[in-house]
């Protein structure tokens, strides 16, 4: 291949490390193509004196790769499945799912402190998160941080914050594994759907047979179910609502979290079937957890 290969990327560390991934990945597969790194600052890069559901969500995140991929300035995007809507914008499609890094989220706390300050909020701008922490410590207050990983950690260490709550993957990918004071395993904090892969968009019909070897069909399946889940609930990645899959064999098991507003109650269930059948499970699973409990 002597044609260039442009791959698209938010110019943050975290999104560069993410495109890096697939970069060497191309580089192996296809040593003789050329490839360009071409980064920009999104929308939600530049808003961050307001919270997300405010702003219009997590799609800010991408909607200048979308229009960069779709006017031929790239040729395809790296994304944090999470962040991605559940619509793709028309003449666009998912065309690989990386496999998937730990989906867990985490806690951080303030170097040499071995419990939570609870005299100080927590930091995160997830309803998802906020939920579901305030169930294990119902004590705890929280503030709005945003920002990269980077910034929210200092923001921590300067003493604005008793705590953040964050994902593992991203931690791990930037090499701060050191920071995690504790994992939050599945079944206390459910992860948003598609945590900790990476998905690569590209514009519809064009042939990117060579992805084939980045593609984790295992990723792909628990990301079509944990993605058909939130979108049958009427969700998006900015929703309180959650969804965890896991493959074993031919069989997947999907967790689904939906909150009731008029309860005040978190839901949660799961559902096992056939991989062949993930996305029929989350649509499934969320007409399930919407029946309102005898």
């Amino acid at each position: 291949m002597e044609r260039e290969i442009r791959i698209g990327s938010r110019e943050s560390r975290l999104a560069v490390k993410q495109s890096e991934i697939l970069i060497e990945y191309i580089r192996k597969r296809l040593p003789d193509a050329p490839v360009r790194l071409v980064t920009m600052k999104t929308t939600g890069d530049k808003l961050l004196d307001r919270t997300l559901d405010t702003i219009g969500g997590k799609g800010l995140f991408v909607r200048e790769l979308d229009a960069a991929l779709l006017e031929g300035k790239v040729d395809l995007c790296v994304h944090s499945l999470k962040d991605l809507p559940m619509e793709l914008p028309r003449g666009l499609t998912l065309a690989a799912f990386s496999a998937r890094e730990d989906p867990r989220d985490v806690l951080v706390l303030p170097p040499g402190k071995a419990k939570i300050d609870f005299s100080l909020p927590i930091g995160s701008s997830s309803k998802r998160r906020v939920l579901q922490f305030r169930e294990l410590y119902p004590q705890a207050r929280f503030a709005p941080v945003r920002g990269n990983v980077q910034t929210r950690l200092q923001k921590l260490d300067e003493g604005k914050y008793g705590a953040l709550i964050l994902a593992a993957a991203g931690l791990k990918r930037l090499g701060f594994t050191d920071r995690i004071s504790r994992y939050l395993e599945p079944e206390e904090m459910l992860p948003a759907a598609g945590q900790g892969i990476l998905a690569v968009s590209i514009r519809l019909g064009e042939e990117y047979s060579w992805l084939d070897g980045f593609h984790d069909p295992a990723a792909a399946a628990c990301a079509a179910a944990e993605r058909s889940f939130i979108r049958a609930l009427g969700g998006g990645c900015s929703t309180p609502g959650a969804a965890y899959a896991v493959v074993k064999g031919t069989s997947l098991v999907l967790t689904g979290m939906d909150y009731d507003e008029s309860r005040k109650k978190i839901v949660r269930r799961s559902i096992c079937g056939a991989v062949s059948e993930a996305e029929e499970l989350g649509c499934v699973l969320a007409a399930e957890i919407r029946t309102p409990c005898s």
